[in-house]
């Protein structure tokens, strides 16, 4: 007899008209690694900023680590509602992204450049994220993805107005 404590999530086919979900599933997964590690790296850096820039900063990746962490439970919710799993090891998390740390602690301006490049980044997954999505008639991965290609490119305008010379 199984008891409610020993269901384990499953990979179930759902057919509203999405076709081939698998790759759109990796693709969010790929953005949801990335999301995670850039809001870590943002609430990272809004801890340690200091200087003439601090206030608006700190302020600026608090906005951001905040949206980032709603945004990656939408992004979980579209792979689990695609049928797939999310990704289900740190380790994934980590290795999957394409945001990397830097070698040392930066300085406000160097956190912003580094930021941004994260960003832009992010927002160009995005983009090919949105051509995937729609080839495969997935509307709903496609606005979802939209909408968070213009948060990044958003951030990523803020980021570097803040640290223009």
């Amino acid at each position: 007899m199984t008891t409610a404590l020993d269901v384990k999530p499953q990979i179930a086919p759902v057919k509203t008209g999405v076709r081939d979900t698998s790759p759109i599933a990796e693709g969010l997964s790929d953005v949801l690694a990335d999301t995670y590690r850039l809001t870590l790296k943002t609430h990272i850096y809004h801890w340690n900023v200091e200087g003439p820039l601090f206030f608006s900063l700190h302020n600026l990746t608090e906005e951001q680590y905040k949206n980032m962490f709603t945004a990656a439970d939408d992004l979980a919710e579209r792979i689990r509602a695609l049928g797939h799993l999310t990704p289900a090891k740190i380790g994934g998390v980590l290795s999957d992204s394409i945001v990397d740390d830097l070698g040392q602690m930066p300085s406000a301006g160097e956190m912003c450049q580094d930021l941004e490049r994260d960003h832009m980044r992010l927002a160009h997954r995005l983009h090919a994220l949105i051509e995937l999505a729609e080839k495969r008639k997935d509307m709903v991965t496609g606005d979802l993805a939209t909408e968070r290609a213009a948060f990044h490119e958003k951030a990523a305008w803020m980021l570097r107005s803040l640290s223009a010379s």
